[in-house]
């Protein structure tokens, strides 16, 4: 072990004060051992603790992207949505001191917009590296992949070592067919440069290269969700008191919150959740409901059984599941508290005179609306011929196209449903004129006549509902009056 270790920053210390052909020069004086720089096995045991459930993952990118080894032209990690590859490779480059970039495909629109922010990352991360100087003037539009090959060329010269991470590159949009096998071949071309592609499903097809490795990062199971989002427990209380000590509150915390991702996992999120990230989010928002009897002192924070007996109903609904962007608020207080919109007496009698001119038969208009024949219809309990039974009528009337009536015809049921005599003050053919321009009753002759011609042409624009409603309001029974 001290021999590698030895051999190890042996290369660290030839890496760091070799000559470089860009900026860089040797020192006088001999070298002093960099202690800042950590062997592989320091870095996979940080990345551990800080990512669990992860290990075989951190040694795969240890191994390949060693800082004191060669490193393979290009490097895939594969895996779903919220599983760490973005992360653990961030994080694992920071540790090691590599230069290196990360590229979201997400916020390029265009294949050349990746190419232009490639170069000007690649830029930026050279920039940042101590004694090393980068002439802006020698770089100018990239346009093609020919000119990034170039431009990187260029760039990397006197590095031993550079990574360029492309985030989800397999949903870049408007790509052109040869942009991925391009990038692949990039570390071909370019000695000290390593790709590592982060996509979410491999296929053979991508790279048109075999041989490049991959590393796999499989959805968490249920155990490792769980162990994942216990090392972070939710508070309990939200102040404490003497009593109390924060020792005992973080020791209950720990031991409630396990068991209450249990719960959740076995009700709600397994089905619903489709990773880590909105396990997470689905468990805080039920912690806060499941924990407010605890708060106001009904239940011990040990009182787990009973406390999910209680609570039992909040693993049962399917509420907290839906998101919006509207807060939920009481309904008491959305409910408007002001004067409804509502019809003249005399307009709701001309549109429920207009329904019944719409859905019955003209030549049944004397049995309906003749006053002799009132007690008649009653007796018989509602319209429709005597002694005949419709036989071939199977659709009921009010789920029938509307007919077209006259406006004689409509003045005349009007003073026929009206139980008492109608004003010479109510001006019938203003509210007429209103209820047209409201598009409750609709024109169905030429639009050129006059519309208040008695022989103009009309037609109901509301359905049985609001008619019925409004016949309610004024105390109108339409069934009395409608046909069969």
């Amino acid at each position: 072990m001290q021999a590698i270790r030895k051999r190890l920053l042996g290369d660290t210390i030839t890496r760091d004060y070799a000559p470089s052909r860009i900026g860089t020069r040797a020192p006088s004086s001999l070298p002093i051992v960099n202690t800042s720089q950590m062997l592989p096995t320091e870095i996979a045991e940080i990345l551990d603790r800080e990512f669990s459930c992860r290990e075989v993952q951190i040694r795969q990118i240890t191994s390949l992207l060693c800082p004191t080894l060669p490193s393979p032209p290009a490097v895939v990690l594969h895996g779903l949505e919220a599983t760490g590859k973005t992360a653990i490779i961030d994080r694992y480059l920071k540790l090691a001191k590599v230069p290196y970039t990360i590229i979201s495909s997400r916020q390029c629109i265009t294949g050349r917009h990746l190419l232009e922010r490639i170069l000007a990352a690649c830029i930026a991360s050279v920039e940042a590296i101590p004694d090393f100087e980068v002439k802006q003037s020698a770089f100018g539009r990239c346009e093609s992949l020919s000119a990034l090959v170039v431009y990187l060329q260029s760039l990397l010269q006197g590095l031993k070592k550079f990574v360029l991470v492309l985030d989800g590159i397999d949903r870049q949009r408007d790509a052109p067919p040869t942009l991925f096998p391009a990038l692949a071949r990039f570390g071909e071309m370019i000695s000290s440069l390593t790709i590592v592609c982060i996509i979410s499903v491999p296929s053979s097809r991508l790279l048109h290269r075999p041989g490049i490795p991959h590393i796999h990062f499989p959805a968490y199971t249920r155990s490792q969700a769980i162990h994942i989002l216990s090392l972070k427990p939710p508070a309990i209380f939200l102040s404490l008191n003497d009593n109390y000590t924060e020792e005992e509150h973080d020791e209950d915390r720990q031991w409630l919150w396990p068991r209450f991702l249990v719960a959740v996992w076995d009700s709600l999120a397994k089905g619903a959740a489709r990773d880590v990230v909105q396990f997470r989010e689905i468990a805080e928002v039920l912690w806060e409901e499941f924990v407010g009897p605890i708060r106001k002192g009904e239940y011990g924070t040990r009182d787990f059984s009973r406390l999910m007996v209680r609570m039992r109903g909040l693993f049962q609904k399917e509420d907290d599941l839906v998101e919006g962007i509207v807060p939920e608020e009481n309904q008491t207080s959305q409910v408007i508290k002001g004067p409804k919109n509502d019809l003249p007496h005399f307009s709701k009698y001309l549109l429920c005179a207009a329904y019944l001119a719409s859905y019955n038969p003209a030549r049944q208009d004397p049995i309906f609306f003749m006053k002799s024949t009132e007690k008649k219809r009653r007796r018989r309990g509602g319209g429709g011929t005597p002694g005949r039974v419709p036989k071939n009528r199977k659709i009921p009337r009010h789920l029938l196209h509307p007919s077209a009536f006259s406006l004689d015809r409509l003045l005349a049921i009007v003073h026929a449903i009206v139980p008492h005599a109608v004003p010479q003050t109510a001006d019938m053919y203003t509210q007429i004129a209103t209820l047209a321009s409201l598009r409750l009753l609709l024109r169905a002759g030429p639009q050129a006549a006059d519309m208040m011609d008695s022989n103009s042409k009309w037609r109901v624009g509301v359905g049985w509902d609001v008619v019925n409603g409004l016949a309610r309001s004024v105390r109108l029974e339409m069934a009395d009056y409608l046909a069969e």
